[in-house]
């Protein structure tokens, strides 16, 4: 779906920005409200809590440097998440989508929750809590068509909060190979993209298995040890391989995970033609433009 202009309101309800968040775009009929865990009990006061909803549950992994994600739908997310706070540990926010209508019917929150943990699942953004998701539900035209179109504002709502949890790390552009940089060392061959989020390595990116002894028992160590331990590094040989695309918060670190070693990442990737990532999107655009 092309990206277009959009108005959202974040509504605080009471005055605290660390707290309870309301969003919605003005046009729409969806909200989705961000619960602290600890302000449990205070969601359970809302109106809202008795909908018929779909939620989420999310937290961190620290050991694999990942979010975690539970989907999950309720006739009374209140209820349920209640539920979930005696029961599960690793959730710190739950997010919660309903009708501004109190239109949902437990038909399009079966289909609703299907099709999320189909696009969690897709975008391999978060570490997945759910177990089979089951089959795809039976649903009649009308209401799945009405279905995506409120997945579609929840998603956007979800990423505008600060969980991205149904985006790619990297969203492919048209000329894919004009947007490519690659970091090629002795034992390593990367392809990544820069986003506005950080680095994307790319999936099949190849790496250096063993770390220099200078930053081993450091943090650049250790991250790369996690990436290992999470999958994202699949180990072969001397090598290690890119299991999937995975986002970096800077350039420098996703050349680290690739080379094994210290290195400026704004410096080691280039574009097919040489030129550095520093070169390309540091300089001052008027120095580009005149280059």
């Amino acid at each position: 779906m092309e990206a277009r202009p959009q108005t959202i309101q974040i509504y605080l309800p009471k005055g605290d920005p660390r707290g309870i968040r309301v969003a919605e775009i003005t046009t729409r009929i969806v909200r989705v409200i961000e619960v602290p865990r600890s302000l449990v009990g205070d969601f359970l006061q809302m109106p809202e809590a008795q909908q018929v909803g779909l939620y989420l549950l999310v937290g961190d992994n620290e050991v694999a440097d990942a979010g975690q994600v539970y989907i999950g739908q309720s006739g009374s997310v209140g209820t349920r998440i209640a539920q979930h706070n005696q029961a599960k540990d690793f959730w710190n926010r739950a997010l919660v989508a309903v009708s501004l209508t109190n239109s949902l019917t437990q038909t399009h929150a079966l289909f609703l929750e299907w099709l999320a943990l189909k696009q969690a699942r897709a975008a391999s953004r978060y570490q997945l809590e759910n177990g089979n998701s089951g089959g795809r539900p039976h649903t009649p035209a009308p209401l799945e068509a009405d279905c995506h179109e409120i997945y579609e504002t929840a998603r956007t709502l979800l990423a505008t909060l600060g969980y991205p949890v149904f985006e790619p790390v990297a969203s492919m552009p048209a000329k894919i190979e004009d947007e490519l940089f690659y970091c090629t060392a002795v034992g390593a061959d990367g392809r990544g993209v820069y986003t506005p989020e950080g680095f994307v390595v790319l999936e099949g990116s190849v790496g250096r298995l063993e770390n220099v002894p200078s930053i081993q028992n450091t943090s650049d160590g250790r991250m790369r040890q996690r990436l290992i331990a999470a999958g994202v590094l699949q180990p072969n040989g001397s090598k290690v391989t890119f299991a999937k695309d995975h986002l970096f918060r800077s350039p420098s670190g996703a050349a680290i995970a690739l080379l094994g070693r210290t290195a400026n990442g704004w410096l080691e990737w280039k574009d097919k033609d040489g030129r550095t990532l520093g070169e390309l999107k540091r300089a001052p655009a008027t120095e580009r433009e005149n280059g």
